[in-house]
């Protein structure tokens, strides 16, 4: 028996826009997206010579063919044909669910990393990533890892340059948004500011991150600020203590800003505390 161990990095979307809905139900989105610190470990045995098995250390996570991480095991092994005689996979979860910060996607695409490496990495980073989009839309980007622009349902990765060092301040309040309700909702709205993403990857390219922050913007980002007040009172503590720029990531309901430093991050951090379940000090990877 091997044990395989690979980090599973949380994400947020510093653009975020819907372009339209398909034929197929899905809808066209185009993001910058950008990996942090945040992580689950995944720790996989190969070779038990037992059926499948998966462990949380968080109750509520299904620990069954339910769980993408799960998935995404099955549809490797299928795909590249191989036999790993008996899979126990363990998560220890701390990226949030349902927070739009791609917590089961993460945990999926660590699966398909560590499985790939210890078939002697017969797919290329890209051709994972290709694979995981089977598994999930995050899951295509979450493979990849670091700043990327994803297209389509976010099979379509382009890697961008890394954005320049600075400290992020992650909360999660209590309440969560159906992700379902929320693209109804934007189908049935006129969007009134679109992301700029050539001007966020001019940003990045000049590595100058206070242009990054003036760019940051997500269209659900007011869709849940009109039906969850809270929202409103958290981006004005993100303002009060001098956030260069913040937002909602991906569906909700977490909610991220880019701080001017350590100081300042926590005092905001105290503060969130009394509203949000879960607030992190966290950077890029």
């Amino acid at each position: 028996m091997t044990t395989l161990y690979e980090g599973a990095f949380a994400k947020v979307n510093l653009t975020l826009d819907v372009l339209g809905k398909r034929e197929d139900g899905y809808h066209d989105l185009k993001s910058v997206m950008q990996t942090l610190s945040i992580r689950d470990d995944i720790e996989i045995d190969v070779g038990t010579g037992k059926p499948w098995k998966l462990l949380c250390d968080k109750e509520g996570i299904p620990t069954d063919e339910r769980n993408l991480a799960w998935k995404a095991a099955k549809i490797y092994c299928d795909t590249m044909k191989v036999d790993p005689d008996g899979l126990e996979i363990r998560i220890t979860k701390r990226i949030p669910a349902q927070a739009g910060m791609g917590g089961g996607s993460a945990d999926a695409a660590a699966v398909l990393r560590a499985l790939n490496k210890h078939y002697g990495d017969p797919l290329s980073i890209f051709a994972l990533a290709e694979l995981g989009a089977q598994v999930g839309s995050d899951v295509p980007f979450c493979t990849l890892c670091g700043t990327a622009v994803a297209e389509g349902r976010g099979e379509r990765l382009r890697k961008l340059p890394d954005m320049p060092d600075c400290i992020f301040v992650v909360c999660k309040p209590e309440f969560s948004v159906s992700t379902p309700e929320l693209y109804r909702k934007i189908d049935e709205v006129a969007i009134a500011n679109r992301p700029d993403n050539q001007a966020m990857e001019s940003a990045l390219l000049a590595g100058d991150l206070l242009k990054v922050c003036h760019n940051l913007v997500n269209v659900f980002d007011p869709v849940v600020a009109n039906a969850f007040p809270l929202m409103n009172e958290i981006r004005k503590l993100y303002m009060e203590f001098g956030a260069f720029g913040c937002q909602m990531s991906g569906s909700g309901s977490s909610f991220f800003g880019i701080m001017p430093d350590r100081a300042s991050a926590y005092a905001l951090m105290d503060k969130l505390n009394t509203v949000c379940n879960d607030v992190f000090l966290t950077e890029q990877v």
